[in-house]
């Protein structure tokens, strides 16, 4: 393919990409004409092999195909409602790939939905996992913030681990923090919260934030008094965790936070290092 339609191609689809529904969208109508698609009922017959694969792959219908009208003129000026259907981009790029690959038009569609299917789905775990990276920065904080109350009435560090180990234990359901380390295979000498999900990370958090408020407005003192409220305090999260149907010992382990933040600095670096290059 000559550059100059490749270009053309380019831009046709992405000026055809519009908002339905606070969703990134294609119209079905407007799509048949860029893929080189003469008659609506051929295409109809792409879209159906799509939604095959859409079933197949798990996904749900009504996320990726809408039924919509669509307005178009007509002699004298006028304008009838059409069928139509709004199609997301993983709609779009299933089209594609179920389409007439001897269309220069559609060979280009499934690397340009491919390649922007992927770009989405790289964005979207790079927020997930700066959400978790960021939960716990905030463990750790509510961790040093706690130790430093509870020092201040009579705890040293031995007993911070050890109120912190009974938290993990009413958390996890009855699983020590040994326990959970061996359960999900974290090496003896790293950290439980630096492998375990952000939701799990936020309800330790949680728990320890009520810990340290209750710690002061209750002027607990001793390692006893401490102990037996942060043990409440994560019964009672993990209560409210199994009343959605949530057990945090359940939830499988995820990749070092360590190994993660490395990434997204990495990638930060690689971002900026871009950013000026096409500066200049």
């Amino acid at each position: 393919m000559k550059q100059e339609f490749i270009t053309h191609l380019f831009e046709r689809f992405e000026n055809a990409c519009y908002i339905y529904k606070n969703v990134e969208c294609w119209s079905a109508r407007e799509l048949q004409d860029i893929l080189g698609y003469s008659k609506w009922d051929n295409f109809l017959k792409v879209i159906e092999k799509a939604k095959k694969a859409c079933e197949n792959s798990g996904s749900s219908l009504s996320d990726h195909f809408a039924d919509v009208g669509k307005m178009v003129q007509i002699g004298s000026g006028s304008e009838r409602q059409i069928e139509d259907i709004a199609l997301t981009r993983y709609a779009c790029y299933l089209i594609a790939q179920n389409g007439d690959s001897s269309k220069n038009e559609v060979a280009f569609a499934q690397t340009y939905f491919a390649v922007q299917t992927r770009k989405q789905e790289i964005i979207e775990q790079r927020l997930l996992n700066i959400a978790r990276v960021t939960a716990r920065e905030k463990l750790s904080k509510s961790e040093k913030k706690l130790s430093g109350i509870i020092y201040e009435r009579g705890v040293d560090d031995k007993g911070f681990a050890t109120i912190r180990s009974k938290g993990d234990q009413a958390l996890f359901g009855g699983f020590s923090t040994n326990d959970m380390k061996r359960k999900l295979q974290i090496p003896d000498n790293r950290p439980l919260a630096d492998f375990l999900p952000t939701l799990t990370i936020k309800a330790k958090d949680f728990a320890t934030e009520l810990t340290s408020h209750n710690v002061v407005d209750k002027n607990l003192k001793g390692e006893a008094q401490i102990s037996k409220e942060h043990v409440d305090n994560n019964i009672a999260v993990r209560k409210m965790l199994k009343a959605r149907g949530v057990l945090p010992e359940h939830l499988p382990a995820l990749e070092d936070v360590k190994k993660v933040q490395r990434q997204l600095d990495s990638d930060e670096k690689k971002i900026i290092k871009a950013a000026k290059k096409n500066k200049k």
